[in-house]
Parts: structure tokens; C-alpha cells; sequence
């Protein structure tokens, strides 16, 4: 009993970790605004800086996602804890837009290393026939994570001093804290290689795994992508557009639409995998229209119901996408169809962002936004479609 208890503490402190990790990759989300008018750069400029961080991560898993496996848990997330740390450090330096190109890119390494080893470690580390409980502490220090880095900024950028320091202060001194932490959990990887050994991760996409594939990865693109709007350019919106000033509020409306996604995730375990996906594509193209209304009619209640509905509907979607792929894989490929799987969804954050950044100037705001979200919601209607037809076939 004492084991099991010594156990599940690991495990819990090392879903905290993850949060503060994750919580990183998000915190510049209000701040964009100030560096807007402190560095003078277009919108443009601003899908480009978030999506530099979705390229990183992409390159991560490919390059070094299965890293973890050869050298252990606890070296990678120590790297990963580095790149975080010194992320911070280049926003608390940045005198110029490099600065911020290299921070983005140093959070991007960060959560390509934390997003495969982080889940794996946390599972591990749960007692055994704790697999669903320690499920539920992954996911909602991934999602949760990533929900309070915007909160947490956008709260202290308004109401305490130094708004583009003092996040990235507290942050780090947050990194510190969990190094600490990390050294003192056990590891969980018993016969250790040298990094040498570790091979890139190709992509793979076997025959029988191609027909799920498709409506699997488009929802998650979609997914991906709606969160991709709502972290980037959503703060820009709600200021010029909605008159919204109030950076806690901005931060808010971002982390409301991660902790939607938790809840949808979380509600996979009563709804059923194979309902998820369906579902999942039901909400987002819920939290598209509601998007799109917000954005024709500037309506602030839109703007947060379509990051509720939107958020539950990439969870579902995205949690049904993971387990339906991984289902139909074969075990000895099921590593690289998820890898490919990832790749694609974190396409997701970073071509349609940067496409909203180009068409704002000549559209606005709320045209690119209007094109953007017709754009997809032709993907996840095609998806639904194969899905809805798929069912009737089975």
C-alpha cells in the first residue's frame, strides 16, 4: 500500500512537470500585442513567430521523438527543461524580433521533447492497473498546461508590473523548481543505449491503416489549426476589433478553449472511442460556426462559446483520431503511423496560421478569420461525411 502511494505521488509530480513545461510553450500568447507595438511588426509577423515553434516540434519528433527509449526519461526531460529555460531567457533579453524567433524555437524543442516522454513517464510511473488514472493525470497536464501558460501571462501582463518580464521570471524560476523535482523521481527506463543509437522516426502509413488515416488526420489538423487561431491571433481580435484591452481576459478566452479540450478528451472514456472522432468533427465545426459568428457579428459571448465548444470538440476528435490509428496499425509500425499522425496535426498550427497572417493585411482580421474557418470547415465536413458513411458501411 505504501509502494502504491509512494507511486502515485511520482506520478503526480510528474504530471506537474509536464504542466509547467507545456504551460511555457503558451505564455507569450497576450503579450503579442506589446511586442507588437514595442518591436512595430505586422500581423504577419506574429503568425510566423508561433508557428517557428510548431516547425520545431515537428522536427523533435521526427528527428529525436523515440530518444527517450535508448537514454531514458529523466535525460530527455532534463533537456527538454533546458530548452524551456533558456526560451525564457531569450524573451527576458529580447531587444529585437531574433529574440523572439529563437525563444519560440527553443519552446518548440522543448515540447517535442516533453510530448511523447513526459506521457510515457507518467504512465509509468502510476502503480500497476493504474493505466486510466494515469491517463487522465497526462492529459490534463498536457492540456492544462498548455491552458494556464496564456491564463498566467495574461494575469500578470495586467495586474503586476514589468508585463514582458515578469511571466518569463516566474517561469523560470517554475523551470528551476521542477528540475529539482525531476532529479528526485525514479527512472523508469531499466537498460539504457547511448544517444548514438537513437535513428530518426520515419514516417509511416501502412495499406490497412490508410482509410482511417485520412478523416483521423484531417479532424486533428483541424483541431490543431483552430487552436493555432486562437493562440496566435485571437488576442489581436478581441483588442482591435471587441475593444478588449484586458490582457487576464485575453489569456482567459485562450486557456478556456485547452481546458474545454481536456474535457473532451476526458469524455472519450463514457462516449466510446469510435463515437469520439464523429463527435469530435460535430464540435468543431460547432466551434467554427460560432467562431465565424463572433467574427461577422463581434460578439465577445461568441468568442468564448466557440473556444468551449471548439475546445471539446479537438479533444473528442483528437483523443478518437489517436486510438483509432493506433487500433488499426500494425504493432511493430504503430510508433511511426502516430509520429505521422502528430507531424500532420501540428501542420496544423502552423500553414493556416501563417495563412491568416498573410490575408489579415489585405482582409483584415475578420475576413482572414472568415476565409480561414470556411477552409476548414470544408475538411471536417468532408471528414464527418467519410466518418457518417463509414458507420452506415460497418
Amino acid at each position: 500500500m505504501d509502494g502504491d502511494r509512494r507511486r502515485w505521488r511520482q506520478c503526480f509530480l510528474s504530471g506537474a512537470v509536464f504542466a509547467v513545461c507545456m504551460a511555457g510553450t503558451t505564455l507569450p500568447t497576450p503579450l503579442y500585442g506589446l511586442y507588437q507595438e514595442k518591436f512595430g511588426f505586422s500581423e504577419l509577423t506574429v503568425t510566423v513567430v508561433y508557428a517557428v515553434y510548431a516547425f520545431a516540434v515537428i522536427g523533435v519528433l521526427l528527428l529525436a521523438g523515440n530518444a527517450s527509449d535508448a537514454v531514458g526519461r529523466r535525460p530527455v526531460l532534463l533537456a527538454g527543461l533546458g530548452c524551456a529555460a533558456a526560451s525564457a531567457v531569450c524573451f527576458l533579453c529580447a531587444t529585437g524580433l531574433g529574440w523572439l524567433y529563437a525563444g519560440r524555437l527553443l519552446s518548440g524543442l522543448s515540447a517535442g521533447l516533453f510530448t511523447g516522454a513526459a506521457t510515457v513517464y507518467v504512465l509509468e510511473l502510476a502503480p500497476r492497473g493504474g493505466a486510466s488514472r494515469a491517463t487522465f493525470v497526462a492529459t490534463a497536464a498536457n492540456m492544462g498546461g498548455l491552458g494556464c501558460g496564456p491564463l498566467l501571462a495574461g494575469v500578470l501582463a495586467q495586474y503586476a508590473v514589468a508585463p514582458l518580464y515578469l511571466p518569463f521570471a516566474v517561469h523560470l524560476v517554475l523551470v528551476a523548481g521542477s528540475a529539482a523535482v525531476l532529479l528526485r523521481l525514479a527512472e523508469t527506463v531499466r537498460e539504457r543505449r547511448p544517444l548514438s543509437t537513437v535513428r530518426p522516426q520515419r514516417p509511416g502509413l501502412p495499406a490497412q491503416v490508410r482509410a482511417v488515416f485520412g478523416p483521423a488526420a484531417t479532424a486533428s489538423f483541424v483541431g490543431f489549426a483552430l487552436f493555432g487561431v486562437f493562440t496566435s491571433v485571437s488576442p489581436s481580435f478581441l483588442a482591435q476589433s471587441l475593444d478588449v484591452h484586458n490582457r487576464a481576459l485575453s489569456g482567459l478566452v485562450v486557456a478556456l478553449a485547452f481546458f474545454a479540450s481536456t474535457a473532451g478528451q476526458l469524455a472519450v472514456g463514457r462516449v466510446g472511442v469510435r463515437r469520439s472522432l464523429p463527435l469530435g468533427c460535430v464540435g468543431l465545426l460547432a466551434g467554427l460556426a460560432l467562431l465565424a459568428g463572433a467574427l461577422w457579428w463581434e460578439l465577445l459571448p461568441l468568442v468564448v462559446l466557440s473556444a468551449l465548444v471548439g475546445g471539446i470538440g479537438q479533444g473528442l476528435a483528437f483523443r478518437g483520431a489517436l486510438s483509432a490509428v493506433a487500433e488499426a496499425s500494425p504493432a511493430d509500425q504503430r510508433a511511426a503511423v502516430v509520429s505521422t499522425l502528430f507531424v500532420v496535426a501540428y501542420g496544423g498550427i502552423s500553414v493556416p496560421v501563417i495563412g491568416v497572417g498573410v490575408l489579415a493585411d489585405p482582409l483584415g482580421l475578420e475576413g482572414a478569420g472568415l476565409v480561414f474557418i470556411a477552409c476548414m470547415a470544408v475538411l471536417v465536413t468532408i471528414a464527418a461525411g467519410y466518418l457518417l458513411r463509414a458507420g452506415r458501411s460497418a
